[in-house]
């Protein structure tokens, strides 16, 4: 199976510093793999809870299998995600300390064909901060824009 299908959440790095990551499989029902491999998912505003030992993502967008006929399917529903409990121990602990989460950064489908979720445990960036990695971008672009006009 030769899938090209890579969701990403763009607003992940401007948002957070990413300190720890993490590919986990995700349970999802026949109809939500199918949506996904035509790429109609969404992992903006997705994060991920605790509930009880387990990881939950919440707020991931699946949209509907148009050959569907399930009734009152609800896109973004709750999705157990498949850590083993020595990861799930870890960032249980990370999670604990104020101002950090655990976000989705992309999904993915294995060369196996199964549904892979690369999440990361975060750390919320400041106003301050967002600015500066747009200044330095900007810087960067600009300085780019001198080298070729030097070059040529």
């Amino acid at each position: 199976m030769n899938s090209l299908v890579n969701i990403n959440n763009k607003k992940v790095k401007y948002d957070y510093s990413l300190l720890d990551n993490y590919t986990c499989g995700i349970v999802l029902t026949g109809n939500e793999i199918k949506s996904i491999r035509n790429s109609n998912a969404s992992l903006n505003n997705s994060y991920c809870q605790f509930e009880g030992d387990e990881l939950y993502i919440v707020n991931m967008h699946v949209d509907q299998y148009k050959n569907s006929s399930e009734l009152n399917y609800e896109p973004k529903r709750k999705r157990k995600l498949l850590l083993n409990k020595l990861e799930l121990r870890k960032i249980q602990k990370q999670v604990i300390d104020v101002g950090i989460t655990v976000v989705a950064t992309s999904l993915f489908i294995s060369k196996k064909g199964i549904a892979k979720l690369n999440i990361s445990v975060a750390k919320g960036k400041r106003e301050f901060d967002k600015r500066n990695v747009i200044k330095d971008r900007e810087s960067k672009i600009s300085l780019k824009r001198i080298k070729k006009n030097f070059n040529s």
